[in-house]
């Protein structure tokens, strides 16, 4: 990840680094020192480099204070033993900031550049949202009922829009909400994320809002005493639930790999392997086809991070945020089967169904 970007003798001078000790340090990007990957890495490091000006060799250090928990990064920078500029950064410093990218060399011709330009284009395109809202509420009218596919919708947007919200609280620019037949919705940002703690509230804000449904949708059934709103909050509640699942790319799947890969890449690595085995047994069992395909999506997700573990720009949680988001992810878990087994408490044989199905 990027730990440093700054003005160095007229030039860009940028540092790069790993949670395992590995370290790149670029001036004008143009790599001037390296620290290499090791078990017995420390906390303080010293990047020592010449440059010449055509006149004269300069003689260039940079010292490094380093510490992931919690993450504070101290620098100093000097040239002929003279200090230039010195400073520090912490989490808020390495959320607000715009990683540098590299640019790729220009292909002729590529499948994957072509898919990657036809996405582009769908995503700029705002008339395909409600093309695809159209598409989704027809699919779900014709497996169900208009009235049920208009409830799922809105519970689809609804969780989305916790993304949305998510997403514009850390500044990101947000390109809005897609529903995509028979697989849900998607909330897309211009954006990356810089920290694992971004990708945690990200993912869990839309369960969060589900959650938030269920429980005014519950209020109404009390108040009503009709029906509808009770199956609304019940079926909201398992369909949340179902996102909460820790495999990717869920929601659940998110936060867990956030939290297993700020320990350390193996644990990361380990965890989120079982959890796609769990759930290809899972969706074996049900006899979910479409959730195969989102497994093979999240699989590839998996090895992506371990095969860039050491490149990774995301700034890893702290002890704190690993115990605050494991706690924030079993209180949401806890509430929403909280209200399954509420209804499935009032003996309709509908409202109980969805715990019938966890118990399966």
């Amino acid at each position: 990840m990027e730990l440093l970007s700054i003005d160095f003798l007229g030039q860009p001078l940028r540092l790069e680094g790993s949670m395992a000790g590995w370290q790149q340090l670029f001036w004008n990007n143009t790599l001037v020192s390296q620290i290499s990957a090791n078990a017995d890495h420390n906390n303080q490091h010293v990047h020592e480099f010449e440059l010449s000006n055509g006149e004269e060799v300069i003689q260039c250090r940079v010292d490094v204070l380093l510490s992931w928990q919690p993450f504070l990064v101290e620098y100093r920078l000097c040239a002929n033993e003279q200090l230039i500029a010195d400073g520090s950064r912490n989490t808020k410093d390495i959320e607000q900031q715009t990683p540098t990218v590299t640019p790729e060399s220009e292909r002729k011709f590529s499948l994957i550049g072509i898919a990657s330009l036809g996405l582009k284009l769908l995503k700029s395109a705002k008339v395909i949202k409600g093309v695809l809202a159209v598409a989704s509420l027809a699919a779900y009218s014709w497996l169900f009922s208009v009235q049920f596919a208009l409830a799922l919708v809105a519970c689809l947007v609804f969780h989305e829009y916790g993304h949305i919200r998510a997403m514009k609280y850390f500044g990101m620019k947000t390109k809005g909400i897609y529903l995509i037949p028979f697989l849900g919705g998607l909330a897309l940002s211009d954006e990356k994320i810089n920290t694992r703690w971004q990708d945690v509230v990200i993912s869990i804000m839309g369960p969060l809002f589900g959650l938030i449904m269920s429980l005014v949708c519950t209020l109404a059934y009390w108040v009503s005493g009709e029906m509808f709103f009770a199956g609304l909050a019940v079926f909201n509640a398992l369909l949340n639930l179902f996102n909460l699942l820790p495999i990717l790319p869920l929601d659940g799947g998110h936060v867990l790999k956030s939290i297993s890969f700020s320990m350390n890449s193996k644990v990361g690595i380990t965890l989120c392997a079982l959890a796609a085995v769990g759930g290809v047994m899972l969706s074996y069992s049900l006899g979910l086809a479409l959730f195969g395909f989102l497994l093979i999506m999240g699989s590839i997700e998996i090895l992506m991070e371990w095969k860039y573990r050491h490149n990774s720009h995301l700034l890893p949680l702290d002890r704190y945020g690993q115990v605050v988001s494991f706690i924030w992810y079993v209180g949401l878990v806890g509430a929403l089967v909280g209200i399954i087994w509420y209804f499935a408490g009032t003996g309709d044989a509908m409202l109980g169904l969805p715990l019938q199905v966890l118990g399966s």
